[in-house]
C-alpha cells in the first residue's frame, strides 16, 4: 500500500507552479493621481484558492460543493506621498449593508513583508520530482503538439524551456507596495473580521487616511452571483465540465490539474489542462481582468465567451491524470471606476485627478471532478461518512491523496 502523500509534497508542488505561472511585479514608481485605491470583489464556491493565486495552497474554506457561497474582498490603497503625523493610517468606511463594522483599517505591511511579490521557496523546500504534462483547448481529443512536459529536475535547476506558453498576457496596472511611496491593504494581520455571506457593497463608500487624498463613490454593482461546475465523463475517456450562465459575466475560463504518486507516494506526472485554444495558464487568468480585455482575450480564444457554459476535457488528460481531477472556473465580471476630479467630456481638456478608484468583480469555483461527496465530507465537521471505506483503496496519492494532505496534514 503506497505511503502518505504528505503536506510538504503538495507545498512544494504549490510553490513550483506558482512561481512558474507568477505575473510580473513592477517596482516604478506610479505616475498619476496621488492615489490609487483598488477593490477587488469576488464569489466564490466549492474549494478555493486562498491568498494570491494558488501560493498560499488550498483551503477547506466552507462545505456543500457548488450550493453554498462566500465573499471575498481585497482592498489596496497607494499614495505618492508621506504619511501626515506619524505612521501611516487609512480605513475603508463600508455601508452597514455590509457587515463590517463601520470600516476596515488598511494596514500598511512590516518592510521585508510585503505581500505582492510571488512567493520565495521555503528553506527546507523540496525539489519536486517527476514531470509536468501540459495541455490546452476544449475538445475531445488533444489537439497537435501536445502535451508539453517539464521535467521538474530542469526546471528547478533554471532550465526553463523556451517559448513555454504562447502569447504574453497583459501586465496589470493593479495598485502594490512596490508602485507606491506608501502603502495599506485589507484583509491584514491586525483584523479578523470576515466577510459573511449575506454582506452586501451596495451603497456609499469612503476611504480616509493620512496619507491620500479622501476617497468617496458608490456601488450600484454588488456581489456576482456564484458559478458552479459539475462533470461528466464522456466516451472515449474525455470529461464535459458545464457550468450555469452568471449574470454579468463577460467571459469564463477553465483549468484542471491532476496528478499521479507511485507506490512511496511521491508524486510522478502532473497535468494541467487549461481551456485557452493557446498555452495561456495562470498569471493575469487567475486574477481580475477588465472587460475590456478580456473582450481581446475571447478574439483570441484565451478566454470562452459569456454564451459558452460547457467545455470537453480532452481524454488524453484523464488517461494521464491520477484518480481524481481538480477543476477551477473563472467567471470574469464588470468593472466600475472612479475619480476626482472627474474626466472632462472633451479628450482635449488637461485631467490630472487627485485619486481614482477601481472595483473589479468575479466568481469562481474550485471543486473535483468525479471526486467525493464535499457536502458530506463537511457536513458538522465530520468526514467519516465521505471517506470511502479502506477495503476499496480508493485515494492512492494522486489528487485523492493530495486533498486528503491539504485538509487533515496526512495522506490517505
Amino acid at each position: 500500500m503506497p505511503l502518505p502523500v504528505r503536506r510538504s509534497a503538495v507545498l512544494s508542488l504549490s510553490a513550483a507552479i506558482t512561481i512558474l505561472v507568477a505575473s510580473p511585479v513592477s517596482s516604478q514608481q506610479a505616475a498619476g493621481p496621488i492615489a490609487r485605491y483598488d477593490m477587488d470583489v469576488g464569489t466564490v464556491t466549492g474549494l478555493a484558492a486562498m491568498g494570491s493565486g494558488m501560493g498560499a495552497g488550498l483551503s477547506m474554506m466552507f462545505g456543500g460543493g457548488g450550493n453554498k457561497q462566500a465573499h471575498e474582498l481585497i482592498l489596496r490603497l497607494g499614495s505618492s506621498s508621506a504619511p501626515a503625523g506619524g505612521a501611516p493610517k487609512a480605513d475603508h468606511f463600508m455601508p452597514a449593508v455590509a457587515k463590517l463594522g463601520a470600516s476596515v483599517p488598511l494596514v500598511s505591511p512590516k518592510p521585508g513583508t510585503r505581500t505582492d511579490v510571488p512567493e520565495e521557496l521555503p528553506k527546507d523546500f523540496q525539489r519536486p520530482k517527476g514531470r509536468l504534462l501540459i495541455y490546452w483547448g476544449c475538445g475531445a481529443k488533444a489537439g497537435p503538439g501536445q502535451p508539453v512536459v517539464i521535467d521538474f529536475a530542469k526546471l528547478t535547476a533554471g532550465q526553463v524551456p523556451p517559448d513555454l506558453f504562447a502569447g504574453a498576457m497583459p501586465i496589470d496596472r493593479s495598485v502594490t507596495a512596490g508602485n507606491s511611496r506608501t502603502y495599506g491593504e485589507w484583509p491584514n494581520a491586525e483584523t479578523r473580521k470576515l466577510l459573511s455571506s449575506d454582506s452586501s457593497l451596495l451603497g456609499d463608500h469612503r476611504i480616509a487616511g493620512n496619507y491620500s487624498p479622501e476617497i468617496k463613490f458608490a456601488l450600484a454593482q454588488d456581489f456576482m452571483p456564484a458559478i458552479t461546475g459539475k462533470s461528466s465523463p464522456l466516451a472515449g475517456g474525455a470529461t464535459q465540465i458545464s457550468w450555469n450562465s452568471v449574470a454579468n459575466a463577460t467571459g469564463y475560463y477553465a483549468w484542471v490539474m491532476t496528478a499521479k504518486a507511485n507506490s512511496k507516494g511521491e508524486f510522478q506526472d502532473m497535468v494541467w489542462w487549461s481551456s485557452s485554444a493557446s498555452r495561456q495558464f495562470g498569471g493575469a487568468l487567475w486574477d481580475w481582468i477588465a472587460p475590456a480585455q478580456v473582450a481581446k482575450l475571447i478574439q483570441q480564444q484565451v478566454v470562452m465567451p459569456p454564451t459558452q457554459t460547457s467545455c470537453t476535457v480532452p481524454a488524453e488528460v484523464t488517461a494521464a491524470g491520477g484518480e481524481f481531477a481538480l477543476g477551477n472556473l473563472y467567471a470574469y465580471g464588470p468593472e466600475a471606476n472612479f475619480a476626482y476630479p472627474p474626466r472632462p467630456a472633451n479628450a482635449k481638456t488637461p485631467w490630472k485627478p487627485e485619486w481614482t478608484a477601481r472595483v473589479r468583480y468575479r466568481s469562481n469555483s474550485m471543486w473535483l471532478l468525479n471526486g467525493p461527496d464535499m457536502d458530506a465530507m463537511m457536513r458538522g465537521g465530520d468526514t467519516s461518512e465521505a471517506e470511502p471505506p479502506k477495503k476499496k483503496k480508493k485515494c492512492k496519492g494522486g489528487l485523492g491523496g493530495l486533498l486528503g494532505a491539504v485538509v487533515t496534514g496526512e495522506g490517505c
